[in-house]
């Protein structure tokens, strides 16, 4: 018996390639709409550019859609522009959705709800464990600009809603930019071959501060549960696995993991995209040594966005009681999300 016709946006990225493949298992008909689909086992490609307003209407006329989970968005140069460019892409696809058969939409956001965006992180001084009823932090932030246009869509079109706030996605999927779990895996992998220390590249808060992450399947869990429960209707939900770590323990055993030396957190950041700006070559140098099949180190890693994490002047815990409270209790260490990440990668090649 199918639960509904999912549409999964952006379903190429390590949230909605992971919730597609959870969706076609537990029984859903699945479309996966990206701008370059791959194939990927029972999920029907859409194609298509959101930010065409034109394009996304004729790749989504009479499709049979009742269930949207949102999982993109694109990065510009500032927060403005984000805002400009990721508010396109919503209101081209809901309007592309307008007088079909939608009842429910998922937007997926994350952390920068409490944190400010990129260019003004931490500005919003909101207290720890972060909580779903927290105001809005000052500036622009497109997530904002995301939820006010599936709110106005919503009242206008009577779907329902949820809003999931993972903090850092762990899980596979390669080419992602936010991908923490592959970065990680294909620095330490550069740190074994070329003899250097396995250093933590990010601030002495984040070294000792305790921190939480999420596990793709966690969410993915959390997104068909909202979904499919209307006692959960019309709520923001924080999406974490349930534990807390500190990464000065989790870097040391990731060493080990390894076999790495691990050097002590330097005094200031290191961040990984200086560490790493000339390392192109010596990557293709592993891959081939080792019969990897992707050469190309920037499909795998992202430097960036693993040192705005790591690199955080301040804590960042989630609180996930209300989740709890509402019925969904699943949780996932952290530890294990990552050492079965990486031992996948190194069994499909990607690593060594």
């Amino acid at each position: 018996m199918r639960k509904g016709t999912a549409l999964v946006v952006g379903a190429t990225g390590i949230t909605g390639g992971n919730l597609a493949s959870y969706l076609t298992a537990s029984g859903w008909t699945v479309y996966g709409l990206s701008r370059r689909p791959t194939d990927q086992a029972g999920v029907i490609p859409v194609a298509t550019d959101l930010l065409d307003r034109e394009a996304t209407a004729a790749a989504l006329a009479e499709l049979p859609i009742t269930h949207v989970f949102y999982c993109t968005w694109v990065r510009r140069d500032n927060e403005k522009a984000n805002v400009e460019a990721n508010g396109t892409m919503m209101h081209n696809l809901l309007d592309a959705l307008q007088g079909a058969s939608l009842a429910h939409v998922s937007l997926v956001t994350g952390t920068k709800q409490y944190l400010g965006a990129f260019e003004n992180y931490g500005s919003g001084k909101t207290e720890t464990p972060f909580r779903e009823s927290a105001p809005r932090v000052p500036g622009e932030n497109f997530y904002y600009t995301l939820e006010d246009i599936m709110f106005a869509a919503a009242e206008r079109d009577g779907f329902s809603w949820n809003v999931h706030r993972p903090h850092t996605v762990i899980g596979y999927a390669r080419g992602n930019a936010m991908n923490m779990g592959v970065t990680l895996a294909v620095y330490a992998s550069i740190c074994k071959a070329t003899g250097k220390p396995f250093v933590f590249p990010g601030s002495q808060v984040q070294w000792n501060a305790l921190t939480d992450l999420t596990d793709a399947l966690v969410l993915a869990r959390q997104l068909e549960w909202a979904a499919m429960t209307p006692g959960a209707h019309n709520e923001a939900f924080n999406t974490v696995n349930g534990d807390v770590f500190r990464w000065r323990r989790l870097w040391r055993e990731m060493g080990e993991f390894f076999e790495l030396e691990v050097a002590d957190c330097p005094e200031t950041p290191q961040p990984l995209e200086e560490q790493m700006a000339d390392i192109a070559p010596i990557w293709a140098e592993i891959a081939e040594q080792n019969g990897l099949i992707e050469a190309d180190v920037t499909k795998l890693a992202s430097w960036w966005h693993t040192d705005a994490d790591l690199g955080r002047e301040l804590e960042c815990v989630n609180d996930v009681t209300k989740s709890r409270d509402f019925g969904f209790d699943h949780f996932r260490e952290t530890r294990a999300a990552f050492f079965d990440l990486f031992a996948r990668l190194r069994a499909e090649r990607i690593i060594p």
